[in-house]
């Protein structure tokens, strides 16, 4: 999943010239006879997730300009790639569908946006997006199989929506270094829609039963590892609902569940240690331009989890978080808190916000610590 960075490695060794004192035949004193370097082989993999990508019409607007007039969204996510690209693997939101290339494009309440956002979403590093949103069903059937080809045809694995029955019935499981990992993804509601009568498996609706089977299936069918994204809470709301904190608890109390990823609230929530396994409650949104933005809905965080094997499985043994902030500009940009080209003061706020809320639910004790980058 990362063959890139072995092929750009293997490159840079090849571009170094070799002296001819490496090459030529010369007497010199022979070399001591040293032991063998033993270089640490880390036995885990490192998992990366991103909040809500949100396509507003003033973020189209960035994209064409950094495009010359040629929709390009790679810039404005440019600063958060370094993070995202490390990642053994990186799990994104796409919340929004995706229109045909020629549009029309559409803004809240009933999204449909541009398809050069799956570009930057694998040029950015990401490998795989959970597509349950309450606004998957925004562009009805059309645009989930819009969506879902789209992702196909730039590399980027999905789980919550589905083309077919057979489809929502097969387990997304990943590959990660030899690591079989299982992704499920839920959303509480569709916006007063509903689900298609004839076609239920569409779009997965958040329940703890379905969660729970989904996650079984994905085990037996060989995943050592099993991710939840959970599109739930309220908007604008820090405090997960009871709601959340209950439904924490029971998937986490299950051996089928190791991690919980939380989108949909547009604002950072808690990270939480709960039977020995992590929720991030909400990550806040990687990208979007609200018509009011409130600061808050411009802090987000990449949350970072270094899976070890165990006795028992996996487990997460270090546990991380990565402030980022959407700076509104212009241009329109994601950047870590820790980028230079952020505004000191900005940057200063933002991680103060997102370790108050982030910390308050008692992670720290757990190993929870923020990193730069």
């Amino acid at each position: 999943m990362r063959r890139m960075r072995v092929r750009r490695l293997i490159a840079a060794l090849a571009a170094v010239p070799l002296s001819a004192a490496c090459v030529a035949n010369v007497d010199r004193a022979p070399l001591p006879n040293n032991p063998p370097v033993s270089i640490p082989v880390d036995p885990g993999i490192n998992v990366v997730a991103t909040g809500d990508v949100l396509i507003h019409p003033e973020l189209t607007t960035q994209a064409t300009q950094d495009g010359n007039g040629q929709r390009d969204y790679r810039p404005m996510l440019a600063g958060i790639r370094d993070v995202i690209s490390r990642a053994d693997l990186a799990i994104c939101h796409l919340e929004t569908p995706l229109a045909p290339p020629a549009g029309p494009f559409e803004g809240y309440p009933d999204f449909s946006a541009p398809p050069e956002i799956a570009t930057a979403i694998a040029s950015t590093g990401y490998d795989d997006c959970s597509t349950a949103s309450n606004h998957t069903l925004d562009q009805g059937v059309d645009g989930i199989t819009r969506t879902l080809d789209t992702l196909d045809s730039v590399g980027v694995r999905h789980t919550g929506s589905a083309r077919t029955q057979q489809e929502a019935r097969t387990p997304l499981i990943l590959d990660v270094h030899g690591v079989k990992v299982g992704h499920v993804a839920f959303t509480f509601g569709y916006n007063g829609r509903k689900l298609p009568a004839d076609k239920p498996w569409v779009a997965n609706t958040l329940d703890v039963d379905a969660v729970l089977a989904a996650a079984r299936a994905a085990r037996a069918a060989g995943a050592q590892i099993v991710i939840a994204s959970l599109h739930w809470g309220v908007e604008y709301q820090q405090v997960p609902t009871a709601d959340q904190q209950k439904i924490a608890q029971r998937l986490l109390g299950d051996p089928a569940i190791d991690l919980i990823i939380g989108h949909h609230a547009h604002v950072v929530q808690p990270f939480e240690h709960i039977n020995g396994k992590w929720v991030a409650y909400g990550l806040g949104n990687s990208i979007a331009r609200h018509s009011e933005p409130r600061g808050v809905t411009e802090e987000g965080v990449i949350a970072r989890f270094h899976f070890v094997p165990s006795g028992t499985g996996w487990t997460v043994d270090r546990a991380e978080y990565v402030p980022t902030v959407i700076d509104l500009g212009p241009p329109i940009r994601v950047r870590t808190a820790s980028s230079p080209q952020l505004d000191p003061v900005r940057a200063a706020k933002a991680v103060q916000d997102t370790d108050s809320v982030v910390l308050s639910r008692g992670g720290a004790d757990a190993g929870l610590a923020r990193a730069a980058n």
